[in-house]
This record gives structure tokens, C-alpha cells and sequence, in this order.
């Protein structure tokens, strides 16, 4: 419960962090993009998308991993007590974290998506 919690805003704050230094990295792209023509909203969702992106490649490494291990703790114990031992995962408990992952990725991911697309095409330009 708590833990988990914890561990999606943890993850939220790296993909924010991840996104914010993008957008100071591209902001002459996206000053040019936008001189060419390139809307607001265009910008604000590809950030968005990259954030989703993110989110959802780590959800699915996240979930292999946690399969694997799932399956490492049941052949473990078998070995160990001989009893008849499951530890494993549910397709709905993955599907949970994976929809709790990409909407923890789309919220922390609207604040460095709004900041790149209200960038004045102008002043990005001149960003060096």
C-alpha cells in the first residue's frame, strides 16, 4: 500500500526530472518548431507521449522483472520445504500497476509538457 504509493511518486518525480532537463536540452527545437508552425498542443503532446513512453517501458520491464522474481521465490521454496508453494501474479494485478504506472507518467509528466509548449518561439531560439 504505502510502499507502493511511495515508489509511483518516487518514479513520477524521475520521469519529471527526466522530461524537465529535455525540454532545457531542446529548447532551440522547440523555439524552431514552433516558428515553423508547430502548434502548442503539438509540443504538449509529444512531451506527453514521451512521458507515457517512458512510464509504459518501465511498467513492462517493471512487470517482467516481477514475474521473474515471482517465479524465483516459488522455485526457491519448493526446494526448501517441499511444500507446495505458488507465488505469482495476476494478469489483473498487472494490468492495475501498468494503468497506476502511465497515469502516475501522464500526471507527473503535464507540468514539463506545458512548460515546452508555452515556450516563446522567439526566446527559445536564442537559448544557447
Amino acid at each position: 500500500g504505502a510502499l507502493t504509493g511511495i515508489s509511483l511518486i518516487v518514479g513520477g518525480i524521475g520521469i519529471m526530472n527526466v522530461l524537465l532537463a529535455s525540454v532545457a536540452e531542446r529548447t532551440r527545437e522547440i523555439g524552431i518548431r514552433r516558428a515553423t508552425g508547430a502548434r502548442r498542443r503539438e509540443i504538449l503532446l509529444q512531451f506527453l507521449a514521451e512521458s507515457v513512453t517512458i512510464t509504459g517501458a518501465g511498467a513492462v520491464l517493471g512487470a517482467g522483472l516481477g514475474v521473474a522474481a515471482a517465479y524465483a521465490v516459488t522455485a526457491f521454496m519448493r526446494m526448501r520445504t517441499r511444500a507446495t508453494v505458488y507465488a505469482g501474479l495476476s494478469w489483473s494485478t498487472l494490468i492495475v500497476a501498468a494503468v497506476a504506472a502511465l497515469v502516475v507518467g501522464l500526471g507527473f509528466g503535464i507540468y514539463p509538457a506545458l512548460k515546452a509548449s508555452r515556450l516563446s518561439p522567439i526566446d527559445a531560439i536564442r537559448h544557447e
